[in-house]
């Protein structure tokens, strides 16, 4: 059995992330991937500040100090034991599992690995789990041609949804966040209004824009309890509530407004779905990004080497408008 050293992110609890030397065996199910590039994910941000949530089928270690952080990657293949048939030395890859991926190495089962599209960049395939979740949630939105739509929350996933609103034919895209800098690059990708909910009443906006009949897809990405009763206010009769944020705290919900006008929920919920789901909806969710449909590139506002992971946290625990962090090992 071959045996890798690798640097990898270990949280100990709130604020404290440090980089340990860990010796990965492949057994003969498993996978050794070399990272290419590393993405902090919004939920990697809370649990650095010690938000972990409840255990669930979606980790595979208990959410608990110490943690073994890290999900967003992708690589290549460099070892591969006796008993795996789907892979094979040199493969390229993105990650689909809780496997300590701030790392030089990871160790993965074959499940948790989904074959990089062969048309993109390893830059952008190796942040093909985020952009996939938001690009299925955007091509599963339910937007007709010649809606408004509403996305709130300027983040990545955000920014992908609005594009590909976009392009699914939407006549009108708003996006509301609170940070100028985020509604520029909105704008500059595509969006025809941006709303600073510091500075404006979302929900007059849309209402005023929609001549008081409110927006027809609403989509969720900001995870707040403000977010989630204004997209409940903004949305009209009989409109589609897009859920893409994952809460992990109790919030208070107007349900009667979700009852008494019929509003349709669609749960696209960061496609948690099986692997075998995922194995048919990837290529589809990035077959836009092949054709140059849809761009992600500016929303890698920052990198760093992977060696630098506690300024890349620090950052992105203080700057709200560095949308997509990445670490290069």
């Amino acid at each position: 059995m071959k045996k890798f050293t690798t640097r990898a992110a270990r949280l100990n609890g709130p604020y404290d992330i440090e980089l340990i030397e860990r010796d990965l065996i492949c057994g003969d199910d498993d996978i050794i991937v070399k990272n290419h590039l590393i993405g902090i994910c919004g939920s990697d941000k809370n649990f650095y500040r010690g938000l972990l949530p409840p255990k669930t089928a979606e980790f595979r270690q208990d959410p608990s100090f110490p943690f073994l952080l890290g999900h967003e990657s992708g690589g290549e293949v460099v070892a591969v034991g006796d008993k795996v048939a789907d892979y094979k030395v040199g493969d390229k890859v993105v990650a689909f599992g809780w496997n300590n991926n701030y790392a030089d190495y990871f160790a993965s089962k074959a499940f948790q690995l989904q074959p990089a599209p062969l048309g993109l960049d390893m830059d952008i395939s190796s942040l093909g789990e985020p952009i996939s979740c938001a690009m299925y949630s955007g091509l599963n939105s339910g937007v007709q041609l010649g809606d408004t739509v509403v996305v709130m929350g300027g983040g990545f996933a955000g920014q992908i949804i609005a594009q590909c609103a976009k392009k699914k034919g939407a006549s009108r895209v708003i996006l509301v966040d609170v940070l100028d800098g985020k509604l520029d690059l909105a704008r500059n990708l595509g969006v025809d209004v941006t709303v600073n909910l510091k500075k404006e009443d979302p929900v007059a906006v849309v209402k005023a824009l929609t001549n008081g009949i409110g927006a027809d897809v609403v989509v969720e990405a900001a995870g707040s309890a403000e977010s989630f009763n204004a997209a409940s206010e903004m949305i009209k009769h009989n409109g589609k509530f897009v859920f893409y944020s994952w809460v992990t705290t109790p919030i208070t919900l107007n349900i009667s407004r979700w009852h008494d006008d019929g509003l349709e929920f669609i749960n696209t919920c960061l496609v948690h779905h099986t692997w075998q789901q995922r194995y048919v909806w990837f290529p589809e969710t990035m077959r836009p990004l092949e054709l140059g449909l849809v761009d992600v590139r500016p929303l890698i506002t920052h990198e760093f080497p992977l060696a630098d992971i506690k300024a890349g946290f620090e950052l992105a625990d203080k700057d709200d408008a560095a949308i997509k962090i990445v670490f290069r090992p």
